[in-house]
């Protein structure tokens, strides 16, 4: 099942609690291992601060909480303006956001719920105000990453159960879980994760923020 009609946001639209997942850094974006070197690190952390950046302008959203337990991760997000939950479960990633999830509903009870993944340099605040307007306003919806496979947002309305079920090829079970997926074509930097030398020139072709642009500028030195 897909959702293909975006609601307009207006005054009155619910403000979204939006919660992300930050690894540590040390082991964050292995897979870019071979190509960023030394300057893996930074990046994961110059993904995580330009996400939470446009996450926090995207006029949809009114709170951004992040899982982590990364101190130096942590102190950079906390200054943009994010809440950062230390406390992160032992379990992975899907513990983690139901963990940030559990929290965002005990804060705010009625506001519509989203988790994000954090690895999106490109994102425009106004492409996730589209996203999370197309949400449906009862149940739960998700959209899937740029190559069709895994999954950038899943979303809920107030009092539903989020289910996350991220990793691998988690467009197929959240479809299966019964979450719609939100079908929208003009949206390419929420879809646009990186974990790979590819996806970062992507990112880098579709525009990404001033922290991962720095880091770029630096590791092409």
């Amino acid at each position: 099942m897909t959702q293909h009609t975006v609601r307009p946001l207006s005054p009155r639209s619910p403000s979204w609690s939006l919660v992300l997942p930050v690894k540590q850094l040390q082991r964050a974006k292995t897979r870019l291992a071979p190509f960023a070197g030394a300057h893996r690190p930074r990046l994961a952390l110059a993904f995580a601060l330009d996400t939470v950046s446009a996450a926090l302008d995207c006029p949809a959203v009114a709170r951004v909480l992040v899982v982590c337990q990364d101190a130096r991760a942590g102190a950079a997000l906390a200054s943009l303006g994010a809440l950062v939950l230390a406390d992160e479960p032992g379990g992975g990633l899907n513990d983690a956001l139901s963990h940030g999830a559990a929290h965002a509903r005990r804060l705010h009870p009625d506001a519509p719920l989203a988790v994000l993944s954090a690895d999106l340099p490109a994102l425009r605040p106004a492409e996730l105000a589209r996203v999370l307007g197309a949400v449906p306003a009862a149940g739960r919806a998700f959209l899937a990453d740029a190559p069709g496979i895994g999954t950038t947002l899943l979303a809920c309305s107030p009092g539903r159960p989020l289910a996350p079920a991220f990793g691998g090829a988690s467009r197929q079970r959240h479809a299966a879980g019964g979450a719609t997926e939100l079908a929208l074509p003009d949206v390419p930097s929420v879809r646009r994760d990186v974990d790979t030398a590819d996806d970062l020139a992507e990112a880098l072709a579709l525009g990404v923020g001033p922290h991962t642009r720095a880091v770029a500028a630096a590791m092409a030195r």
